[in-house]
């Protein structure tokens, strides 16, 4: 390790100290303003005969250095304004290009202009500025993929767990609690929620962000050792929030559908004060929506205020908080069945609960602090803290057994929960030259403190009367059969009284190295993270778990290299680890899962770069992983068992990725994913060779849209979805047992000035069979009449949604 250490360490170190030889003053750079003279940030420039690409600071500053003395073009983007490309001559002399003014896209002539440029809204030339990372897309060693606010909004989704895995290759969600959380897999395992660039993955949670809050979802795949080595091999998903931009604009959408489906969101974007020092933000929606299941519903409520002071011209600071809070029913949509999956004699609309039952309210708080400084031109500052407190008051209830005819006898528990969380970034940023080799430096810290309790006690055994039947269900059981759930004492204490607490903490310190050669074309990337996690908390059970203290070192390295101005090439290794908390049912604790990812590709911008592809094979050793030990149920329980470790994993894949505008006015967000995910070493010689559970091996979506660009029906567009997965497994199985998914969506819209009118019908062929989730559970050997029953998630059957939306 020692030399490990040694080796990263030396372009890192050289990069910072030495002084860097053979400098020259050939630069290009300017200032991007609009037509109020105001600077415009994160804008993309790009060399496009180089392929070299930069953004704009804060100031709307930017610079290349190390040129040659030749002709540049420079082409120019930012969300909101009109591309601009301009030709440059470099000599021997700095070129200042002072102010470049961009004409705001919305003041164009052409009235399709204000939405019709889809490439610029779907397909991101780079990543969010809380990947920390500023090399572009195209030249990132690693898969990274990009879904837009815009893309959302065609779609019309409401959150993140409505329908978003479509647009990723490989990105499969299981439902589960689609009132609470979104649970997604990639590549063999289920990857973490980060949310601006902090890992905010909870026992049951984070509350799926609601589609106003968001600007953009970035699918990182693979370890991400420059974001937290503590985290899934499979990669992660981060939720970047809507911020100011300085500019002054909104907007307002509204929303029905079927089932009793109301929706309003509006969008106000711009300055406090008239010079500019202050910028706000403020996202506000709200929502009823009922479920295709009987009596259950999700009425939703979204805050989401942010400020910007900037304190100087180098200077900014930023708060910003959320506020999430729904009242639902229950938070699942399951459906019980003693024949099969997607049972026809089970009506669609079955529902598990009943409607005396007491309604669940979720309220979610979160803050966050940043702080941005430019340090000089090269080097920039950046912190951030973060605060999360989430708090969950509901009910629950579950099947005790099932019998041959249907019927399901049920308990009736509380479902209460709480979590606090807290974190803190520090990194910085920079780019220097040793020689003719350009590095682009990231060092820092993450420290993070979660903290879970839980009340799941049991309220009634069985709920009194005649059971529930599948086949025949009826409904509203008297108020008076549920008790009222005492809550005079805190959650905390009646956490630790079942059980059921929660607490991990991390610190970490990075270090990354991407370093350039031959003019830019070769680039070496070279990273370390030094991590310390603690782990503590009971299971459920009556054991108590020794804490748990791990520390790693998790080393990455990255290979890119530009073949030509629009295609790359890239390898990547890179590891990561999992703190577990827990027991087996001897009481020996769980060891970290540890990842180990290679991965290669190639990526490739078409069209003058209005679309993108990108192909990546990879191959994931997880060790440690953990399933459900069933030689050994939990003491007192019907169907809960303690874990087991199962040994190892491989998972190996192709994935294929397109994404932009691929002629005039058709525009296409495809994918594909092979996904070969097995056990490859455990100490039941049986289990090897069985299918990694809830994965599907082959996944293919299809979103594709086309509008008018001309004639008398100019603005009208019409839009067309596929999804499939194929060969699906659940459980311990080495043959697929789960039923395929495969599921058409529809739509036209219209679009005119600053008005779009959209409707959409999702499942278009009324498809009855589409699951998301299932699995198989014996018969309770100690009740006569119980039978084996299986449980799975349905989706709605046919379906529209229609939204209006106008820009301001």
């Amino acid at each position: 390790m020692n030399k490990t250490l040694s080796f990263l360490a030396i372009p890192l170190i050289s990069s910072v100290f030495s002084v860097a030889q053979a400098q020259t003053n050939k630069v290009i750079e300017g200032v991007l303003i609009n037509e109020k003279s105001e600077p415009i940030s994160g804008a993309t420039v790009k060399l496009t005969n180089t392929g070299v690409t930069t953004s704009t600071d804060s100031e709307g500053h930017f610079i290349f250095d190390k040129l040659a003395s030749k002709t540049y073009h420079l082409e120019i983007k930012a969300i909101g304004y009109s591309k601009h490309v301009m030709e440059v001559n470099v000599k021997d002399v700095p070129t200042n290009l002072g102010p470049i003014l961009l004409k705001d896209q919305s003041q164009a002539i052409d009235e399709v202009a204000v939405y019709g440029k889809y490439y610029e809204h779907y397909k991101f030339d780079s990543i969010s500025g809380s990947l920390r990372l500023k090399t572009p897309i195209l030249e990132l060693p690693q898969n990274i993929q990009v879904i837009s606010s815009d893309l959302m909004a065609d779609q019309q989704v409401f959150d993140i767990v409505d329908g978003i895995t479509r647009n990723i290759s490989g990105a499969t969600r299981q439902g589960h609690w689609d009132n609470q959380y979104a649970n997604i897999r990639m590549r063999g395992s289920k990857i973490p929620a980060f949310r601006n660039g902090m890992n905010i993955e909870a026992s049951w949670g984070p509350t799926a962000e609601d589609a106003s809050m968001i600007e953009r979802i970035e699918f990182v795949k693979g370890p991400a050792g420059f974001m937290l080595a503590n985290g899934e091999p499979g990669g992660f998903y981060n939720v970047v929030t809507k911020k100011p931009t300085g500019n002054t604009k909104g907007s307002a959408t509204f929303n029905v559908g079927s089932f009793s489906t109301y929706r309003a969101a509006v969008d106000f974007d711009g300055k406090l004060r008239k010079d500019g020092k202050l910028l706000y933000r403020l996202n506000m929606a709200a929502q009823q929506k009922d479920y295709f299941t009987k009596y259950n519903y999700n009425n939703r409520v979204v805050v989401a205020p942010v400020v910007t002071y900037k304190v100087d011209s180098l200077t900014n600071l930023t708060f910003e908080y959320t506020y999430q809070g729904s009242t639902y029913l229950a938070n699942g949509n399951y459906t019980f069945s003693p024949k099969g999956f997607a049972d026809p004699d089970i009506s669609n609309d079955f529902f598990y609960g009943d409607p005396s039952m007491e309604p669940g309210k979720l309220k979610d708080h979160s803050a966050y602090v940043y702080l941005d400084r430019k340090l000089s031109d090269r080097w920039k500052l950046h912190a951030q803290m973060a605060y999360f407190n989430f708090d969950m008051k509901a009910t629950s209830t579950w099947l005790n057994y099932m019998t041959a005819n249907g019927n399901m006898p049920r308990y009736y528990s509380i479902a209460d929960e709480h979590g606090e969380n807290r974190f803190g970034q520090v990194s910085l940023n920079g780019e220097e030259y040793t020689g003719s080799v350009r590095h682009r430096i990231l060092v820092g810290a993450d420290y993070g403190n979660k903290k879970f309790w839980g009340d799941f006690g049991t309220l009634l055994a069985e709920i009194p009367g005649t059971p529930l039947n599948v086949y025949n269900p009826q409904y509203n059981i008297p108020g008076t059969v549920f008790p009222v759930v005492d809550r005079s004492k805190n959650i905390k204490v009646r956490a630790g009284g079942s059980n059921y607490v929660n607490l991990t903490s991390y610190m970490s310190f990075y270090a990354h190295d991407e370093m350039a050669f031959l003019n830019e074309k070769l680039r070496l990337s070279l990273g370390l993270r030094y991590t310390v996690a603690e782990t503590l908390g009971k299971t459920v059970g009556t054991q108590v778990i020794p804490d748990q203290n791990d520390k790693a070192f998790s080393p990455r390295v990255g290979l890119s290299y530009s073949i030509d101005k629009s295609t790359s090439v890239y390898g990547l290794f890179d590891q990561s680890f999992v703190p577990q908390a827990g027991s087996d049912w001897e009481g020996n604790p769980f060891k970290p899962v540890r990842g180990n990812d290679l991965e290669a590709g190639v990526k490739r911008e078409w069209g003058g770069g209005k679309w993108i592809s990108t192909l990546s094979a990879y191959q994931i050793k997880r060790k440690n992983a953990l399933a459900d030990d069933f030689d050994h149920p939990i003491p007192g329980s019907t169907n809960s068992f303690f874990k087991i470790a199962i040994g190892e994993t491989t998972s190996k894949g192709i994935e294929f990725d397109v994404t932009g505008e691929v002629l005039p006015g058709l525009n296409v967000n495809a994918n594909y994913a092979l996904t070969d995910s097995k056990i490859s070493k455990d100490s039941r010689e049986e289990k090897i060779g069985d299918i990694t559970p809830n994965t599907a091996k082959h996944t293919a979506n299809a979103w594709v849209s086309y509008r008018l660009q001309q004639g008398p029906l100019k603005g009208i567009g019409f839009v067309g979805s596929v999804q499939g997965m194929f060969d699906r497994a659940i459980g311990t199985t080495k043959e697929s047992n789960f039923k395929n998914y495969l599921r058409t969506d529809g739509g036209i819209s219209y679009q005119k000035g600053r008005y779009n009118i959209s409707v959409m019908v999702n499942n278009l062929l009324d498809n009855r069979k589409l699951l998301t989730a299932g699995s198989i559970t014996a018969k309770n050997a100690k009740i006569a009449e119980s039978v084996s029953y299986y449980t799975y998630i349905v989706e709605a059957r046919r379906n529209f949604r229609m939204g209006v939306t106008y820009k301001f």
